[in-house]
């Protein structure tokens, strides 16, 4: 453990996690870790973040990486420095709200496994949620650090966050975070509350902030000047923006005044070096959202939902709404009781406003998720939920006010069962519990040795001509949008060029393909689209998550019929119409979009 001294500010470095997961959508590969891991661990920072919050979803679902074995990996790499992980208590790092005994097999895995603090919240500030982890956490001698989720609303005061402080240290809490994800604190405002938390708790109280603003490192500076002697930075090689202030500007602000790091300045920045190298090759998850924008103080929308909205929305072919997307965010985050902006309300939230912005129609479809928030899934909102929102979204059902973990049975032993051969310790395990459906595609991948990590470079080469008679897929950027086009045959070979027109937003744009004549493919047979009360289909591009009827079943208006995943979010697909099941027309894990006909219905 690094000196400890009673004026010296102590960083945590969070590239290993939070770095990238805010300016390149969680995406960076554990083999361009380990190689500077040897430089780091040298530094002799107070600790490393390396651990949870998105990363271990990221690994499974994009990466084709046992997460477990990344902080196998990291441990040993990493012997000398303590490391940090994000645990969204009761969540875990999933997106709902697991049994205590899986919170509790969770934590003393992660122990075993390398991690030796453990920065613990709740995306309410809901301290009941809480209480499992910080337990679990001392269980295993490990040092619980309970983060308050810092936001700005009609109801979140300073005497909230205090008295919520000293509440965590009387339930064992060794250290107190503020945990500003979204970059909202301004550096008075920092002092004014840092001050009130220093004098409140008899434990050290640490200052995560994002970048987003360019405020932060000013809000580092009047925290310290406050009695705040630990600070989350991050190598300049993935810091600034909605990321965070960079380790070496910080350590350089603090060299020669009583609060100095005694950092070697030269070290961290030859580990940048050699990070922004690294960084190179994650252009393609790289999005002009993730640059500094005093506009957060609005939208107060956190660094690592940025990076992944706008990269969700690409996706979605519809990066040109995402200013619509932030104005309902706000709007969305006011009619759910003013939820703090992290995972899982950010995903909760945004993936609700996308809905609501591309469907047209505020709340026309409803992800499980909301439903499950609204009612009292995730614990108590921060303040009262507009009632109307409410009751289109879950009727006259009744709301939940206990600890929602109260009402849930064990559930390790299931998991274990439902699992079975596929997991080859409880690690594995728990990575299904965690995820349950992406979790065994990977576990099956692993076992038949097809597991294969998303590229890269996602864009398709646009310099190949296309092969008489089989279709090559492009993907065009105009205006900041990527479209996905088809073209087939080579038409006339003239040496020089044809423009092919697409209409985009009513405006033809003309992209030239050479040195061959080309025209677009004729649509490829697929789903009808959807022109009866009968058919059932989707708002929503998405992947089919379960068909939750048969042909020939009968079935009431207003029934599931599908359940869908879009933006890691949930959704249920109903019947309009009563009436028996005459066709199916989709299996699990297929792609579908919105208009075409999934089930029918007569």
């Amino acid at each position: 453990m690094p000196d400890i001294s009673p004026s010296r500010v102590h960083l945590t470095d969070v590239v290993l996690r939070d770095g990238h997961q805010s300016l390149i959508a969680t995406r960076l590969r554990t083999e361009d870790m380990l190689p500077v891991c040897e430089a780091l661990d040298a530094i002799g920072f107070h600790a490393l973040e390396v651990w949870g919050g998105a990363t271990f979803d990221a690994c499974v679902r994009f990466l084709k990486e046992d997460p477990w074995a990344r902080l196998t990996a990291l441990r040993k790499a990493l012997p000398r420095t303590p490391l940090m992980m994000l645990l969204r208590g009761q969540n875990l790092v999933g997106y709902r709200h697991y049994a205590d005994d899986v919170v509790t097999r969770f934590v003393e895995r992660a122990a075993q496994e390398g991690i030796d603090i453990f920065r613990v919240f709740d995306a309410l500030n809901d301290l009941r949620n809480l209480k499992a982890a910080i337990a679990a956490v001392k269980a295993s001698g490990k040092h619980a650090q309970a983060a308050l989720c810092y936001t700005v609303s009609p109801v979140h005061t300073h005497d909230m966050f205090v008295n919520d402080a000293r509440r965590l240290v009387d339930m064992g809490a060794d250290s107190i975070a503020i945990k500003d994800m979204a970059g909202l604190l301004t550096p008075y405002t920092t002092h004014t509350l840092v001050s009130a938390l220093v004098e409140a708790v008899d434990v050290p109280v640490h200052l995560h902030t994002h970048a987003t603003s360019g405020l932060a490192g000013q809000c580092h500076l009047k925290a310290v000047e406050a009695g705040c002697r630990h600070i989350d930075t991050c190598n300049s090689a993935f810091a600034g923006g909605t990321s965070h202030p960079a380790s070496e500007v910080m350590v350089a602000a603090f060299q020669g005044t009583p609060y100095d790091s005694g950092l070697d300045l030269e070290a961290i920045k030859a580990v940048g070096d050699r990070l922004r190298e690294v960084r190179r090759r994650y252009v393609a998850f790289e999005s002009e959202f993730t640059r500094e924008d005093i506009g957060v103080q609005i939208s107060q929308i956190p660094g690592g939902m940025m990076s992944n909205l706008a990269n969700q929305l690409k996706e979605q072919n519809a990066l040109g709404r995402i200013h619509d997307v932030f104005d309902e965010i706000t709007r969305v985050r006011g009619e759910l009781g003013y939820p703090p902006l992290v995972t899982p309300t950010s995903q909760i939230i945004g993936t609700q406003a996308v809905m609501n912005v591309l469907t047209g129609e505020r709340y026309r479809a409803v992800t499980n998720e909301v439903k499950r928030y609204l009612l009292g899934g995730y614990g108590q909102p921060p303040a009262p939920v507009d009632e109307a929102v409410r009751r289109l979204a879950i009727g006259d059902q009744p709301v939940n006010e206990d600890r929602p973990a109260d009402h849930l049975a064990p559930e390790m032993a299931r998991y274990t069962e439902e699992i079975g051969a596929l997991a080859d310790n409880e690690n594995d395990v728990l990575t299904y519990a965690m995820f349950p459906d992406i979790g065994r595609e990977f576990l099956e991948g692993r076992r038949d040795g097809t597991l294969v990590p998303e590229p890269l470079d996602v864009k398709q080469d646009t310099d190949r001509p296309a092969s008489e008679g089989t279709p090559t897929e492009f993907v065009i950027d105009v205006h900041g949008e990527s479209y996905e086009v088809q073209i087939t045959g080579v038409g006339r070979d003239t040496g020089g060029k044809r423009q092919v027109y697409l209409t985009l937003d009513g405006i033809p744009e003309a992209v030239v393909f050479e040195p061959r004549d080309a025209y677009l493919a004729p649509p490829l047979p697929g789903r009808a689209r959807a022109t009866l009360a009968g058919h059932v289909t989707t708002a929503m591009p998405g992947t089919i998550v379960d068909v939750l009827v048969g042909e020939g079943d009968s079935v009431e208006a207003g029934q599931p019929i599908l359940i869908t995943e879009a933006m890691k979010m949930e959704t249920e697909l109903h019947a309009r119409v009563t009436g028996k099941v005459v066709a199916i027309h989709v299996n699990r894990g297929e792609r579908v979009m919105p208009g075409e006909v999934l089930v029918e219905i007569e």
